[in-house]
């Protein structure tokens, strides 16, 4: 895939085009006008753009080598279904446009490509993807005014974070959300529930590794009366309760196998039995699920499936940790202050200079819910108008460990693979041969028993190396 230049506002476009001369043509065209161009050759590596790039305009032919454009019109539109789509096909292929165009596409470019008409179907797509994105702002003052969550910060990190959340909120696709323990995940998750169409809707969350796995099942799914001993009545699990709003899965790493196929199939078919039961229950749910773990590497240790994997991270947000981005600090802290003031029903208070300094520096390793759980410890420790360094008890930074020497470094492994193996083998004998005269205080029969030679073997292999 070709490198892409750097442009205005709006983000990239994705050029999907086999023919190199006319990607170039295009790419030009196109650069001319002041946008970012990211090109693509076949279906494969158009799906890998999409989700890397996250780009704001897809230009794509209708026949690939490895497959045609409708399939990168439908992975855009899974991606994101605000995403605009202008497809391209040969003189001839009408009908081809006109079902592209059923299927989502915005709009369609008759092969061969007038430069004008094209800059002008860029633009078009380009207003329609901003009419979205003021659409999703308004929505977003509309869930402030209604009291939606709060996220405090400036960082251009997180800023790009919020963008994404904004983005998501106006499809229905499944979020993945990353982070360290304490960065608010669950905050961005009722967040984008609040700037979603199901706004209106419950927001159901539950933390799959605070519940004992025999009982993980049947709140998820819930039972029917008779279903085990206790189930004396029939219980509706999450699913059912967040039918027509969002449904938060924390902590999704910690889900055991023998439940994880049963929560693919709820997030591709929304179908599911409760525990005990027969009927098939449907519901109209919208799954966000969220990680501190690596759920690649869960699912290369085989402790994560595959397939949930790649389904559950159609679109995934990395929140940044707080130690990346100290200029979020202050407000944080400032935040906090005044809503533990306002919980407390005492007059509000201020932070010196000195205290706000040594927030800033410090590493945070628990993120921003140490923050609040720091500034709350400090405002009740306050009997003064301010809050001083004192009063916020930092934990002292831990120096980083030392790795551990790599034994191999110090082993010479010149030469012939023989010369070196023989080298090793010399090595490892004599070290047994020293620790055995040790253990065995010079007692010869001792040894021999312990290493399993002849007292004639033994007597040599000392005089080898120099112990007899």
């Amino acid at each position: 895939m070709a490198s892409a230049v750097r442009s205005g506002d709006d983000g990239p476009i994705l050029l999907v085009e086999d023919k190199a001369s006319l990607r170039q043509m295009l790419r030009r065209a196109i650069e001319t006008a002041g946008h970012t161009v990211i090109e693509a050759e076949t279906v494969a590596e158009a799906r890998a753009a999409l989700r890397e790039a996250r780009p704001v305009l897809v230009l794509t032919d209708l026949r690939l080598p490895d497959g045609d454009g409708l399939a990168v019109l439908q992975d855009a539109r899974d991606l994101d279904s605000t995403l605009p789509v202008v497809v391209m096909t040969a003189y001839g292929g009408v009908q081809e446009a006109v079902a592209a165009m059923k299927a989502g596409a915005l709009d369609f470019l008759a092969k061969p490509v007038d430069p004008d008409h094209l800059l002008l179907l860029v633009e078009r797509a380009l207003n329609a993807r901003r009419l979205v994105t003021e659409n999703i702002l308004l929505k977003e003052e509309l869930a402030a005014r209604r009291g939606a969550p709060r996220i405090i910060g400036d960082d251009p990190a997180l800023r790009r974070v919020l963008a994404d959340l904004q983005r998501a909120a106006a499809t229905d696709t499944t979020v993945l959300l990353q982070g360290e323990s304490g960065t608010g995940k669950e905050l961005f998750a009722r967040t984008l529930h609040a700037l979603s169409r199901r706004a209106d809707g419950p927001f159901v969350a539950i933390n799959c590794a605070a519940i004992p796995e025999t009982l993980l099942e049947s709140e998820l799914f819930g039972y029917e009366k008779g279903a085990f001993t206790g189930a004396t009545a029939r219980k509706p699990g999450k699913f059912e309760l967040a039918h027509r709003g969002t449904l938060f899965l924390d902590e999704i790493a910690e889900l055991p196998l023998a439940l994880q196929a049963k929560i693919l199939r709820v997030i591709e078919d929304r179908r599911f039995e409760r525990v005990g039961g027969t009927a098939t229950l449907q519901v109209d749910v919208r799954v966000v699920v969220a990680t501190n773990r690596n759920l690649a590497d869960a699912v290369a240790a085989r402790r994560f499936r595959g397939d949930l994997f790649f389904r559950l991270s159609v679109f995934p947000i990395t929140i940044p940790p707080l130690r990346e981005r100290p200029a979020d600090v202050p407000l944080l802290a400032r935040y906090f202050v005044e809503r533990c003031c306002r919980d407390l029903n005492r007059r509000p208070l201020m932070i010196r200079p000195e205290a706000l300094e040594a927030l800033q520096r410090y590493r945070w390793p628990g993120n921003v819910r140490e923050l609040q759980n720091c500034i709350e410890r400090a405002v009740i420790l306050t009997d003064g108008d301010a809050i001083e360094p004192r009063h916020l008890n930092l934990l002292p930074e831990v120096p980083a460990a030392e790795a551990p020497a790599d034994p191999w470094a110090q082993i010479d492994l010149s030469g012939t693979l023989a010369e070196a193996s023989q080298r090793i083998l010399v090595e490892v004998e004599r070290r047994k041969l020293e620790q055995a005269l040790r253990e065995a205080h010079g007692d010869q029969a001792r040894m021999c028993r312990e290493l399993q030679l002849t007292p004639k073997a033994l007597a040599s292999r000392l005089r080898e190396h120099g112990l007899a």
